[in-house]
C-alpha cells in the first residue's frame, strides 16, 4: 500500500508540474509550446495503470486539478474552434473530419456507446427516433457519428451554451454534399442545459458530453436537472473519467447518477491509453433491482481491438497543416 502511495504522489507531482507549465502559456490555442505540454499531459494520465483516487486528493491537489480540468475543456473548445474553421474551408469538409487529431477516438467512443446502450438498455433505445446531444461544441464529431452510422433514422438535436460554436457546427454541415441526408437530421440550438425543460422529456436518449458542468457541483446539478425533466424510461450516456484520466476531464460517480433519479445499467472504463473516456448508460426513473455491469470484466470493445490499435497522433499542428494544405 505504501509503494502504491509513493507512486500516485510522484504522479500527481509530475501532473502538477504540467499544470504549472501549461498555467503560464500566453494562449490555449494550438501551438507549438501548447501542443507539447497537452500531449505530455495526456501521455502521464491516460494510461490504465495511472493509478490515481482522485476523490481522496488533498485540498490543494483538488484546486490544481479542478483547474486542470477547466483548462483542459478550454483547450479542446480551441482546437475543435480551429479545425471546424479549417474544414469549412475545404470543398465537402464532412468527408475530410479524418484530418482532425483525435478522429479516430471519437470513432471508437461512439462505437463503444453505442454497444453499451445496445446491450444493456431496452431494444428500442439503440435505435432511437429522438436524440440530444449536450455540449455538442464546434465540431459536433461525436453526434455526427451516431446520426451517420449508429442511429441512420434518428433525429440528432445538439445544444451547447456557446452560440459561435452552434454557427460554426451549421457552417460544416451546410457545405455537406453526400452527407445532405444527415444533416437534414441534425440541428443546432444555443441553451445552457438547465434552461431546457420540458424539450427533454421528447427525448429517446440523452447524451451528455464531458465539458458539460466542468465544476463538479455543477456536474452533478445537471444531471439532476436531467432527471427531473427526462421522460420515464428514456437513457442518458454520460462521459466520466477514471483513475489518472481525472486531471483531464471530470469524474461523474455512479452514485451521482443514481441521486439524480436514475438506474445505472453500466459503466465502462476503457483498457487502452487512446481513449480517455469513461462511459455510464443509466435509464431514468427505474428501481435499480440489480447492480449496473461495470468493466471489467465489460468486453464491448472486443470488435475495435480486433481491428488493431489506432496510431496517435503526436502533434495537433501537423494534422492542422495538412487540413489547411488541403484547403489551398
Amino acid at each position: 500500500m505504501g509503494c502504491e502511495n509513493k507512486e500516485a504522489a510522484a504522479l500527481v507531482k509530475k501532473i502538477a508540474g504540467l499544470h504549472a507549465a501549461i498555467s503560464k502559456l500566453p494562449s490555449l490555442s494550438p501551438s507549438p509550446e501548447a501542443d507539447a505540454l497537452f500531449t505530455a499531459l495526456v501521455a502521464v494520465c491516460a494510461p490504465p495503470s495511472a493509478a490515481v483516487d482522485v476523490a481522496a486528493l488533498g485540498p490543494r491537489a483538488r484546486r490544481m486539478r479542478a483547474d486542470l480540468v477547466r483548462l483542459c475543456a478550454d483547450a479542446e473548445a480551441r482546437l475543435e474552434a480551429r479545425c471546424s474553421d479549417a474544414l469549412a474551408a475545404l470543398d465537402a469538409p464532412l468527408d475530410h473530419l479524418r484530418l482532425f487529431p483525435y478522429h479516430d477516438n471519437y470513432v471508437r467512443l461512439s462505437e463503444l456507446e453505442h454497444a453499451l446502450l445496445s446491450r444493456h438498455a431496452p431494444d428500442h433505445l439503440a435505435v432511437p427516433a429522438r436524440v440530444a446531444f449536450l455540449g455538442s461544441g464546434s465540431l459536433p464529431l461525436s453526434a455526427l457519428l451516431l446520426a451517420a452510422r449508429h442511429m441512420p433514422d434518428a433525429a440528432v438535436d445538439c445544444f451547447d451554451r456557446c452560440a459561435a460554436a452552434n454557427e460554426r457546427a451549421r457552417r460544416l454541415l451546410l457545405r455537406g454534399n453526400d452527407n445532405s441526408r444527415v444533416a437534414a437530421r441534425m440541428s443546432f440550438r444555443t441553451a445552457d442545459v438547465e434552461g431546457l425543460t420540458h424539450e427533454l422529456a421528447a427525448y429517446d436518449v440523452v447524451f451528455l458530453a464531458a465539458p458539460v458542468g466542468v465544476a463538479p457541483e455543477e456536474k452533478a446539478r445537471v444531471i439532476a436537472h436531467l432527471g427531473r425533466h427526462m421522460a420515464a424510461g428514456a437513457a442518458l450516456v454520460v462521459r466520466s473519467a477514471h483513475g489518472a484520466r481525472g486531471f483531464l476531464c471530470p469524474v461523474v460517480e455512479p452514485a451521482e447518477v443514481r441521486r439524480g433519479g436514475f438506474q445505472v445499467l453500466a459503466v465502462h472504463h476503457p483498457d487502452n491509453a487512446e481513449m480517455v473516456y469513461s462511459v455510464i448508460v443509466a435509464r431514468k426513473g427505474y428501481l435499480e433491482l440489480v447492480p449496473p455491469v461495470v468493466s471489467p470484466p465489460c468486453n464491448c470493445c472486443e470488435v475495435e481491438k480486433a481491428r488493431g490499435s489506432v496510431p496517435s497522433t503526436s502533434c495537433h499542428l501537423d494534422a492542422m497543416d495538412e487540413i489547411r494544405r488541403r484547403a489551398w
